[in-house]
């Protein structure tokens, strides 16, 4: 039997997402044979990422100043507006080095069967930033499965009525694929073919 410590270890590891009990015993025993400065940085890490991370008050992004350094860039084109589910997914698309605007993180999908409605998601903040009349263009890049599809419709109905071109990502991800998966080559074709929605 193992040591009461080590198995508050594991399940705490075991809570991360995609993370079984044998991974996190495995990652438990990886810390433990590690140099203790390992473990101590590593802890370091978690805390200063709890303590100092946080929302970008435009784009809702995490980040650790505010505004978020994408935010404050005067070479990104404000009249741009690219809208993602997730961090992950602003960073997939950053990688591309095709996108040249602006983002928004929406932290999650519309998802009615979860309980996930727009109140849960960045929505407000997004009309929010669309009622100043500088973006003219809002790019919708939610993954291509059911909720992504029903959150870019929905995104769709709102900011049509606002004068403002919303465009869809192009096909190249595939259906029921993410973003955050999608290599670098395919992501670029699907924002340089985007089309209007």
């Amino acid at each position: 039997m193992t040591p009461d410590p080590v198995q508050r270890l594991v399940v705490e590891l075991a809570k991360l997402p995609g993370i079984g009990e044998k991974t996190a015993q495995r990652l438990a025993f990886h810390i433990l044979k590690a140099p203790k400065e390992y473990a101590r940085d590593l802890s370091r890490a978690i805390q200063e990422v709890v303590e100092k991370v946080r929302l970008c008050s435009t784009c809702c992004a995490l980040t650790e100043n505010d505004p978020c350094p994408l935010c404050l860039d005067p070479r990104r084109d404000g009249k741009v507006l690219c809208v993602v589910e997730g961090v992950s997914d602003q960073i997939a698309v950053e990688r591309t080095r095709e996108f040249k605007g602006r983002y928004h993180v929406l932290h999650g999908v519309l998802s009615p069967l979860e309980g996930i409605g727009p109140e849960q998601l960045r929505v407000k903040e997004l009309l929010s930033r669309l009622g100043s009349g500088a973006v003219e263009e809002v790019i919708v890049a939610t993954n291509t499965d059911v909720e992504g599809e029903v959150t870019a419709l929905y995104l769709t109905k709102l900011i049509k009525p606002l004068g403002i071109r919303v465009t869809r990502i192009a096909q190249g991800v595939p259906m029921g694929g993410d973003l955050e998966y999608a290599d670098q080559v395919t992501l670029a074709r699907a924002l340089s073919g985007r089309r209007e929605m």
